[in-house]
């Protein structure tokens, strides 16, 4: 397991000094933990202890990791899972865990094992037992999970295929803009991982959602994603709503895979925010809404 930063521990000693819940951030293919600074401050302010740990290795700026797209390659799905969890065994108190993507899954798999108290999965990655396979995923990511270099390399996205899979819900203004702030490269090994969860018996995509220490759920999806379309997120809502702990799933009107940076991106923040604050045991309900 990567060792933990010198960021990630002073957000853990930040965490663990405050009275307030955690609350995890785990990004996903193609982004990095700077992508969630603005869901950061949004929570804080509602009086959360926010925490935005690495996938191993992260570099610490978009220019930094366009510079050095390899260190992503060969970074699997159970490395980000350890390492996320090591930082969560690290808190005083079980945080609140929300994870966009491929970190949407890493999210069910932190619940899974009972690390997380409330779990928001957003536009969340394919796992074991989620079957659908739409159209636009064999479109956006089908070519890399068929060229068998992919397991081996770091991928980046051209602006086309960022459009396609990302942006395709905004104007080609503010897709160009999210592409130049957000986009690096990603593991190649993590995407095939989830592509053929359903055909590897020993796949690290998989998550217990069998496990009653699961705590509540909320899965949002965008109605326009092309990454993971709605079939997929409510196929993952039929196998949590297993579980005996509370299951809820949203679709968001309009949106796309880029929903967690793009400009609507506080609607998404308050979504979660409020289901995280119906299910919070150790909150105050009075009074907790998110500043502006």
């Amino acid at each position: 397991m990567a060792s933990i930063s010198e960021r990630e521990n002073r957000e853990i000693q930040a965490a663990n000094a405050s009275d307030n819940t955690p609350v995890v951030f785990v990004h996903g293919l193609w982004l990095l933990p700077s992508s969630w600074a603005t869901w950061a401050v949004f929570f804080e302010q509602a009086g959360f202890a926010p925490l935005t740990p690495d996938w191993p290795d992260d570099p610490e700026t978009v220019d930094e990791a366009r510079a050095n797209p390899n260190v992503f390659a060969k970074k699997t799905l159970g490395q980000v899972a350890d390492h996320a969890a090591g930082i969560i065994q690290a808190l005083d108190k079980k945080p609140v865990v929300i994870g966009h993507s491929t970190g949407g899954l890493v999210a069910q798999m932190l619940a899974g094992r009972g690390l997380s108290a409330t779990t928001v999965a957003i536009d969340p990655g394919v796992f074991r037992g989620v079957l659908p396979l739409p159209a636009s995923v064999l479109r956006g990511v089908g070519p890399f999970l068929i060229d068998p270099r992919t397991r081996g390399r770091a991928i980046t996205l051209t602006f086309d295929q960022f459009r396609f899979g990302w942006a395709n819900a905004l104007d080609e203004k503010e897709a160009r803009e999210l592409y130049d702030a957000f986009h690096v490269a990603c593991s190649g090994i993590a995407l095939v991982q989830m592509g053929n969860a359903n055909l590897n018996p020993w796949t690290e995509a998989k998550v217990n959602t069998a496990n009653p220490d699961r705590g509540p759920l909320l899965i949002i999806d965008g109605e326009k994603d092309h990454t993971v379309p709605w079939a997929i997120a409510h196929a993952a809502y039929k196998r949590q709503c297993r579980n005996p702990s509370v299951t809820e799933i949203v679709k968001m009107s309009n949106r796309g895979h880029s929903l967690t940076i793009d400009h609507g991106w506080r609607e998404v923040a308050q979504t979660a925010l409020d289901f995280v604050n119906r299910y919070d045991p150790t909150r105050d309900r009075a009074g907790d809404t998110a500043m502006s």
